[in-house]
């Protein structure tokens, strides 16, 4: 079986796709539910460790405007990019790892630390998330 070869993304492609990450620590920082729905594809998914699963902008969107309010109130994100590769025309993943900084925090706390995966799509010439997950990194 031979592949198609991935056509090379363009420089501007390239410069958006490292955005993203960064408009979620924007939105995260503002705590905006909205700007940091927006990031998502309308049937965008986000999946968390705690059980967490939602399979929409709305969910999402709702999901963080809760999470703002209480547990995530007053937090900060932190990610720094480890990969990125363009998969097909459009489409581009992103490995991640940060994590979620309480008030005060300079640094994750290893119990707090994830690596993330970003599954990216090009649609209506914008980036956003199509998927996204996230799993702790186990100190030690």
């Amino acid at each position: 079986m031979t592949s198609t070869p991935v056509p090379a993304p363009s420089p501007e492609d390239v410069a958006a796709v490292q955005q993203v990450p960064q408009r979620i620590v924007a939105a995260w920082a503002d705590n905006d539910a909205d700007a940091f729905a927006d990031v998502f594809a309308v049937d965008g998914s986000l999946i968390l460790p705690n059980d967490v699963y939602l399979k929409s902008r709305e969910e999402v969107r709702l999901f963080m405007k809760q999470a703002f309010a209480g547990p995530y109130a007053g937090t900060r994100v932190y990610g720094q990019p480890l990969a990125a590769k363009f998969l097909a025309d459009g489409v581009a993943l992103v490995i991640t790892q940060g994590g979620v900084l309480q008030p005060g925090e300079e640094e994750v706390a290893p119990e707090r630390a994830i690596r993330a995966s970003w599954l990216l799509v090009k649609q209506d010439e914008e980036w956003l998330l199509t998927a996204y997950q996230n799993t702790p990194v186990q100190a030690g």
